[in-house]
């Protein structure tokens, strides 16, 4: 046997146990992290898309009317009815009449009546009259850990709610506490319920509390939650209870599953369920007030209506605000700003066509890591490298196909995000050690590595070896975006051996300014840079590296002004956008190409930052939490910018002008007087920053804009939010 031949037959029992140890420990470290709740975002992310992709594969319920307050509704009332906001709740019974005309199954009010009308009682009386009538309406009840006027369901209170009839009650909670809600600091739980006239007139009481998952999304409901021994429905569920669904529920526990007479509830281990979403709200029956209304009149009048009555026969209807500042929203996966009303209708839709969405078992998740991690590794260090990427581009595509497949034909989530992160650390995890075994492993760091990190760097990685972590890491990053403003028209104005010559001049400079920092090129977008520090390579000053890197590239910069005015007849200035967060940073791509990359709102947010520096005149800006973090191991200066909700984001982040000490020791005057008129701006009081701003705007950029923001809220006091919201990207 020849030395080639016996080292083959080596090597097969080798790669064998490889093979084996490879799948074993990444299929229990995928394992262990999906049982931490480690891919949870993933998860959750994966299953959003299929939601948001598929919502309008499927057809919403007839029996679904919703009927929406919105500001046309506003505007027809002041004009032709002399109504001023809010509405006087005659308008309520109206509606109620008319839909007791049209012989609706129920309808519910996604509105809190918990305070006596501010038109007098009769008003009041006036639409408890028509509710009494009616018989089928539906009123909300709030339940929270802080506010509210009750701790007991009201004793002179008797509408309908669930009656469980197995198991036992209290087994019931024990199986399932997620109906049951957590009591406050106080020890118990508060409601909110209508007034006693317009409750006792109800034809049922709905819970229209809501419970968003740990990112803060609303994709579950539940059907009822326990207040007072009662298990109170939720605004769906009494929708059916006023209309005459039956009270009695029961639980099965091994098939976690609710039964309520035609219905099916499945439920998770903590009582919610996942709701199928059809789509935006419009895609149900919408109709505004103001039809209803005029409807109403129209027949009264004994004129034909607008909308005839019998278009509400046997309808469930939800009633909810739609204006400007009156509704209320919520983050789903259909829409960030997604009303509420949404998910009552979104839930008795589910009921009635019985499609809710079901979470596979665990099992299934450990089936489909098992497959995916033994064949990934199989074909990394079996297979030559092509054909193992091209391998792995096909599982994930078969997997997602699989999993979009199921949530639509069988009405399942199953887990994607756990398997497929196995897949990819299998794949990188095999990579690493056919390199390692081939004596190869510093010159695939090199490789890997040489495009976007300096050689200090390299040496430090070909030293350590284990600190480079390849595949999707979460760290704290600090994350830096640049862009030349007006490129387009000055590429316009070169030739392209210029335009070619200019740029690689620009990039050099600022490139090496960043990797001497430490910092690491994440990639190159025509004249903009994206980069980032403390990957692959920890560094415990990363925020004081990225802001120092990006004063010494625009002080390079300023410096090299005539040079490109005199070489190419341009001047560049660059925008800059700093961020401090965590993000998932790893290596994505081919064996051959590939990027060590980053991703996460931290990422997105830097992102906004750096086009930001518009809207103030400014070119560079950062967090406070890389200012502040920046701060704690080295000397920075700068002002406190601004209170801002970049585009995308409802919140609002507080950013900072770092400068060089010189140029904030001698502007120390307009800055502290920039600071004052900010702060006037910040606590709504335009008309005492606008004269501060008017004076400072002459020698300072953002003082100008602040300006132009004190005119406009003047002028529109209503779009006011208390912070400075961004209006592009």
């Amino acid at each position: 046997m020849s030395r080639s031949t016996r080292s083959m037959v080596q090597k097969k029992p080798k790669k064998r146990r490889a093979t084996l140890s490879i799948t074993v420990s990444v299929l229990l470290g995928v394992s262990v992290s999906a049982g931490a709740g480690l891919f949870e975002y993933l998860e959750y992310k994966t299953y959003d898309f299929l939601v948001a992709l598929l919502a309008e594969s499927t057809r919403p319920s007839d029996a679904l009317v919703v009927v929406v307050l919105d500001q046309a509704s506003i505007d027809w009332a002041q004009e032709y009815r002399g109504w001023s906001w809010p509405w006087p709740r005659q308008a309520y019974g109206e509606l109620l009449e008319y839909m007791h005309i049209g012989g609706a199954a129920s309808v519910g009010f996604d509105v809190l009546f918990s305070e006596p009308s501010i038109y007098g009682p009769e008003d009041d009386q006036a639409f408890i009259q028509a509710s009494a009538a009616f018989g089928r309406a539906v009123q909300a009840v709030f339940f929270s850990t802080q506010t509210g006027k009750a701790v007991a369901w009201p004793a002179d209170t008797d509408t309908p709610l669930f009656r469980i009839q197995e198991p036992a009650v209290d087994t019931f909670k024990t199986s399932l506490p997620g109906f049951e809600l957590s009591p406050g600091p106080a020890g118990v739980i508060y409601a909110q319920f209508p007034i006693e006239g317009i409750r006792n007139a109800a034809g049922c009481i709905g819970n229209v509390t809501g419970r968003a998952d740990a990112d803060g999304i609303f994709r579950r409901a539940t059907l009822f939650t326990f207040f007072d021994t009662k298990a109170v429905p939720g605004l769906s569920a009494a929708s059916l209870l006023a209309a005459g669904a039956p009270e009695g529920i029961r639980y099965n526990e091994k098939k976690q599953l609710i039964t309520w007479g035609d219905y099916a509830v499945p439920v998770d281990k903590n009582g919610s369920t996942l709701l199928r979403f059809r789509g935006n709200l419009d895609r149900y029956i919408p109709y505004s007030a103001a039809e209803v209304l005029q409807s109403a009149e129209a027949y009264r009048n004994g004129e034909e209506p607008l909308l005839a009555p019998e278009n509400f026969a046997g309808k469930y209807l939800f009633f909810g605000y739609y204006a400007p500042g009156l509704f209320d929203v919520c983050s789903t996966p259909i829409s960030s700003v997604y009303p509420g009303v949404g998910m009552h209708i979104t839930m008795l839709d589910n009921l009635l066509q019985g499609d809710f969405i079901r979470e596979s078992p665990p099992w299934v998740g450990f089936c489909l890591s098992l497959v995916g991690i033994s064949v990934m590794s199989l074909l990394v260090l079996y297979a030559p490298i092509p054909l193992a990427v091209s391998g792995s581009l096909g599982i994930l595509i078969v997997l997602f196909g699989a999993a979009g497949l199921a949530y639509y034909a069988l009405n399942l989530w199953i887990p994607v995000a756990g398997p497929v992160g196995g897949m990819g650390i299998a794949f990188l995890t095999a990579i690493l050690y056919n390199y390692a075994t081939e004596g190869s492993q510093k010159r695939f760091i090199k490789s890997a590595f040489s495009q976007y990190l300096s050689p200090a760097v390299i040496e430090q990685l070909l030293a350590n070896p284990e600190l480079l972590s390849l595949g999707g890491e979460r760290r704290e990053i600090s994350i830096f975006f640049s862009d030349v403003q007006g490129f387009t028209s000055i590429s316009e104005q070169l030739d392209p051996s210029q335009l070619t010559e200019l740029l690689n001049e620009y990039l050099s400079f600022m490139t090496d300014t960043i990797l001497d920092s430490g910092g690491t090129i994440d990639k190159y977008e025509g004249d903009a840079i994206i980069a980032f520090w403390n990957a692959p390579v920890t560094y415990q000053d990363h925020a004081a590296r990225a802001l120092e890197a990006s004063m010494a590239c625009q002080q390079l910069l300023a410096e090299r002004q005539d040079f490109f005015y005199k070489k190419y007849g341009c001047r560049l200035l660059t925008r800059i956008g700093l961020n401090t967060g965590y993000g998932v940073v790893g290596n994505m791509g081919s064996s051959k190409r590939f990027d060590y990359t980053m991703m996460g709102d931290a990422v997105n947010l830097a992102a906004r930052l750096e086009g930001l520096n518009k809207q103030f005149g400014t070119y560079l800006m950062c967090t406070e939490a890389t200012f502040t973090q920046a701060g704690k191991t080295g000397s920075f200066w700068g002002r406190k910018l601004a209170q801002v909700a970049v585009v995308g984001k409802k919140e609002a982040v507080t950013v900072y002008e770092p400068m060089p000490y010189r140029m904030f020791a001698e502007t120390q005057g307009v800055l502290r007087r920039f600071d004052a008129a900010r702060d006037l701006f910040y606590q709504g009081r335009f008309a005492d920053a606008l004269p501060l701003f008017q004076v400072l705007a002459v020698e300072d950029k953002p003082s100008w804009y602040y300006a132009e923001q004190c005119t406009y809220y003047q002028e529109h006091p209503g779009d006011w939010k208390g912070f400075w919201q961004a209006n592009t990207k």
